[in-house]
């Protein structure tokens, strides 16, 4: 088995989501859908809303404090925050910029990453870089996102995100655990706008005529086809770097795009769905919040074990995705 990625390893881990719920049944009330109709064909039963007062960055704070206490150092050991959110507080300074002023980490310098649902696994990817280089010694990675600000309520798209945050810390490990190997891509041949937030950048400014553009837009059917195509691409590069097989694979840790693209990437890749970990019934798609969150119930659930074998994938706008391999420490 070899190892690509030198003696990097996650010890701490922590989520938050916000108290208030969006049910299907709820939505059936606002929105052209049904209950049955979301629960079977995306896997969604219910999502978590911010409250009117958090921000992206109030949800990663609390998520990176659980995982600041879950790795048992202090929030001053911190070197380094990177939040992957697609929707920051502002647009200026940065939501790690926040996060790093609500923990008072002063000695970490903090930014973000915009990689929307392939955020995570992307920030992942360069803290990583940063401890096999020995910059620095513990990294707080969040996944950060409040979609429930750019969704237009009266669609029937709205029942795809929620809104959540979750954390890790990083540090050096030894040369028998940790991340063995990592791929990210961007691929814009196709339908890289099949999901897009048009308004509020320097594209199209937001105006008073033209609030409507500050909404995602999303292809369903492209959100799809480019998903169960991307993501066994990744999955199987990452296999061949390691000298793995998909049956060395004990758990799954995926993006949490819908329960059909999740369901055809197993059978894809030929992983049995037992093996893949799921919680969009209860937290919809929380975009750059999907896998530290799913991560951190799965660990606390006590099915994630010493040595475990563990993959992760995501895939995102752009469409941006890739995919992980990790030794359970």
């Amino acid at each position: 088995m070899k190892q690509l990625i030198r003696n990097v390893k996650i010890i701490g881990t922590g989520s938050y989501v916000p108290e208030k719920i969006y049910t299907n049944e709820y939505l059936e009330t606002i929105i052209p859908t049904t209950s049955s109709w979301v629960f079977e064909n995306v896997g969604i039963n219910e999502r978590h809303i911010a409250a009117p007062n958090q921000a992206t960055s109030d949800l990663a704070t609390i998520a990176g404090q659980r995982a600041i206490d879950d790795a048992g150092i202090k929030n001053e050991d911190i070197d380094l925050i990177i939040v992957a959110t697609a929707t920051p507080d502002r647009k200026a300074p940065s939501t790690a910029a926040f996060v790093q002023h609500k923990l008072n980490a002063v000695n970490a310098a903090a930014f973000d990453m915009n990689a929307v649902c392939s955020g995570f696994l992307f920030g992942m990817s360069v803290a990583s870089q940063y401890i096999a280089s020995g910059v620095y010694n513990n990294i707080l990675v969040i996944g950060a996102d409040t979609f429930s600000r750019i969704t237009d309520w009266t669609k029937r798209d709205a029942v795809f995100f929620g809104d959540g945050a979750g954390a890790v810390v990083i540090t050096s490990a030894n040369i028998t655990e940790g991340f063995l190997a990592y791929r990210i891509y961007t691929d814009t041949q196709n339908e890289m706008l099949g999901f897009t937030i048009p308004g509020g950048g320097s594209e199209i400014p937001l105006t008073e005529n033209n609030l409507n553009e500050q909404y995602f837009q999303m292809n369903g059917k492209s959100v799809f086809a480019s998903a169960t195509q991307a993501l066994p691409k990744a999955i199987n590069q990452v296999l061949m770097d390691t000298g793995l097989s998909i049956d060395d694979i004990d758990i799954m840790i995926p993006h949490q795009p819908s329960i059909r693209i999740l369901q055809k990437t197993a059978e894809l890749i030929g992983l049995p769905f037992e093996k893949v970990m799921t919680n969009m019934d209860r937290y919809a798609n929380t975009s750059g919040g999907t896998i530290p969150i799913l991560l951190d119930e799965v660990k606390k659930s006590g099915k994630l074990k010493r040595g475990n074998i563990v993959l992760f994938a995501a895939v995102g706008s752009g469409w941006t995705y890739g995919a992980s391999i990790i030794k359970w420490a």
